[in-house]
């Protein structure tokens, strides 16, 4: 089997094998929608079947592996919001990636982007370690919780704009479930797709839209969205993206 199967003892694996899953759009809207708590639908969204291109890929990644981790079982699912159930911080990136969350079971561990971020997180109070390497390693978020806006690894970290809203129910109920003070959004992606699970929270936004930037700053009544540059290693080589420029980022999401 090319997947972590739900309920056999993957650390912090939030499914059992009677989670329901969703095999088509609808399905997704209606499982989310009627899911009464953070971790049925985290639950949920772990073993959700729903985009077929997806399924195969982010399988047959966790079939095939990356020689560095032949050894390794690959989680080879859906990656479900993580952290605090309450978060006062909620940060929302693009998609898990094939080698990292994939693989790992828990989004931004085990590749160079969570190596920037986690170890940004802790400086600024937001994480109880600098590393992040595996589930069940220890890590821990504080006050804070990151989700995927597209919950498997696509081809060439690419998702369609067809995934990208079938997965949109998933991202709408963890937004009216936790209710952050700060949301960050990982780069142009996680930006643009933030806007519209804002509205359909109920949020009152701002006409016209604000552009995405690095630092960008948007007041959302008792919430408030700030963006950053995505901590990857396309970023951080070219030094478009510094530890100092994430520290205050998360130093300001930590402040508010």
């Amino acid at each position: 089997m090319s997947f972590v199967p739900p309920g056999t003892g993957w650390p912090d694996d939030p499914a059992t094998p009677s989670t329901p899953v969703a095999t088509t759009p609808a399905e997704v809207a209606d499982l989310a929608g009627h899911s009464p708590s953070i971790g049925e639908l985290t639950a949920r969204q772990s073993v959700c079947r729903a985009c077929p291109r997806l399924v195969a890929w982010r399988e047959e990644v966790a079939d095939v592996k990356r020689r560095a981790y032949q050894h390794e079982t690959y989680w080879g699912r859906p990656i479900a919001g993580w952290g605090d159930d309450d978060p006062r911080v909620l940060i929302v990136g693009l998609a898990p990636a094939a080698h990292g969350g994939n693989r790992t079971g828990r989004i931004f561990t085990g590749d160079r982007s969570g190596d920037w971020l986690f170890a940004s997180l802790h400086r600024t109070g937001l994480a109880a370690q600098p590393t992040s390497v595996h589930a069940g390693d220890g890590q821990r978020l504080i006050g804070a919780r990151m989700v995927a806006a597209v919950r498997c690894a696509p081809p060439a970290n690419k998702p369609t704009p067809e995934e990208r809203d079938n997965c949109f129910p998933w991202l709408l109920q963890e937004l009216r479930l936790v209710r952050p003070r700060v949301i960050v959004a990982l780069g142009g992606f996680a930006w643009q797709a933030i806007w519209p699970a804002l509205k359909a929270a109920g949020y009152s936004l701002p006409t016209p839209r604000p552009p995405f930037g690095h630092g960008a700053e948007v007041p959302l009544g008792p919430t408030t969205l700030i963006g950053c540059y995505h901590p990857s290693q396309q970023n951080t080589f070219t030094g478009r993206v510094t530890e100092a420029m994430l520290d205050a980022i998360f130093t300001r999401a930590a402040g508010l």
